[in-house]
């Protein structure tokens, strides 16, 4: 039998966490035995947890070693981090350490070092005069140094929302229709004000439905007001506003009468030809051509954005990012700083957001389909927060609150 100890330290019983941490090493059929059990007086100290894991094998003790760090839990008596060179280009030793989106920290030289670039589906690199951050595995070169085995990393998840009057408390971190859409507005409109107020950084990831469910000019009018900071899409939301700005329709839908307009199917393609006419949204917007919408907005007020392309894409457009990897890399640039993401009805852009986010930025995803937010949740998004509703009556019920 080996037995070795561990510590975690935080809001262990409110938060969930010293549930989590006693279920895993049953659930691993291992052995525990609480050596210290610190709990802290007022909701304000936190709690401090000493166990020793018993386990058969040294395996088996590696692996729940593993799962308990993803948790909070760090060996007591830490050891050099285990650093092995990348064999080639895109490649890491096999034993290396996989990120999560949570803060991270590595023992090295003796001491707890900070985990720089956050983020999920990384590996760790220790440069001599950079310190430790994370990099993806394209992004590794030969003779580079990885963190390898998870003996020398802890991890500090977040905590459960303790505070009674957070703005967001109402949602409960859970997944349901059943909430009033009257509430959730008040209660984003009220950060959004704070956000802006303290010079936060938020951050929209669209989908074209906004568009088709009538919410463009508010997400428009949000922008316009100063409460949208950064823009993440694809081809098709550019696409459809402008189609919307030229022609009044979406997917050849008129918006105002809900009717099919004769020929309204080519509507967005006709859309395409005329910012490629002018060569950019931009030149059109310059030549008077275009003179409201979300991409115009966006544009006059600098703010910075993202079109990621795809497979379906029609055109595309010529602000559309083709090529995939560069896509990503512009989608973490404009994510760095941000302190709330709204994620409006699109699930794969979302999806991909919340992979490159560290998970104590706070995420709103609001879409009329609860799998969205579930599968955010699924892919490690733990910070996310869903509002079933549809997006566009939302983003109209949000941009008359925020005018109030």
């Amino acid at each position: 039998m080996i037995t070795r100890r561990f510590v975690s330290r935080g809001h262990l019983i409110d938060s969930g966490i010293l549930a989590s941490i006693l279920n895993l090493i049953v659930k691993e059929e291992a052995g525990y035995e609480i050596v210290k059990f610190e709990i802290g007086k007022t909701n304000a100290n936190p709690s401090q947890l000493e166990l020793d894991v018993t386990c058969g094998t040294s395996e088996q003790l590696a692996a729940v070693t593993l799962k308990l760090v993803q948790i909070g839990c760090y060996e007591k008596k830490a050891t050099e981090a285990l650093l092995k060179p990348a064999p080639g280009d895109c490649c890491a030793p096999e034993d290396f350490y996989s990120t999560t989106n949570h803060k991270t920290e590595v023992f090295h030289q003796g001491a707890w070092r900070p985990v720089a670039g956050q983020r999920m589906d990384a590996v760790i690199v220790i440069d001599g005069g950079k310190g430790a951050r994370c990099s993806k595995l394209r992004d590794v070169r030969p003779g580079d140094l990885v963190v390898c085995s998870s003996e020398s990393v802890r991890v500090f998840p977040p905590e459960r929302d303790r505070i009674e009057n957070d703005l967001f408390g109402f949602m409960a971190n859970s997944v349901s229709s059943e909430r009033s859409v009257n509430v959730a507005v008040a209660a984003l409109a009220e950060e959004l004000i704070r956000q802006r107020k303290s010079g936060g950084k938020v951050v929209a990831v669209v989908g074209p439905v906004v568009v088709h469910t009538g919410g463009a000019d508010a997400l428009g009018t949000l922008v316009r007001e100063g409460y949208i900071h950064g823009l993440l899409s694809g081809n098709a939301l550019a696409v459809h506003d402008l189609e919307y700005q030229f022609y009044g329709t979406s997917l050849g839908i008129d918006l105002k009468t809900g009717k099919s307009m004769s020929e309204g199917h080519k509507n967005h393609m006709k859309a395409i030809n005329r910012i490629c006419g002018h060569g950019s949204i931009k030149t059109a917007m310059e030549s008077g051509d275009l003179t409201q919408g979300i991409m115009f907005e966006t544009i006059r007020k600098g703010i910075p954005y993202c079109l990621a392309g795809s497979i379906r894409d029609d055109g595309p457009l010529p602000e559309t990012e083709t090529d995939m990897i560069k896509a990503q890399e512009a989608y973490a640039a404009v994510l760095e700083g941000a302190t709330l993401v709204l994620m409006l009805a699109s699930m794969l852009h979302s999806i991909g957001t919340g992979n490159m986010l560290p998970s104590w930025v706070r995420t709103v995803c609001i879409d009329i389909n609860p799998a969205v937010v579930t599968k955010l949740s699924d892919r490690g998004s733990s910070q996310a927060t869903g509002i079933v509703s549809d997006v566009g009556l939302f983003l109209r019920a949000l941009a008359q609150k925020l005018s109030e």
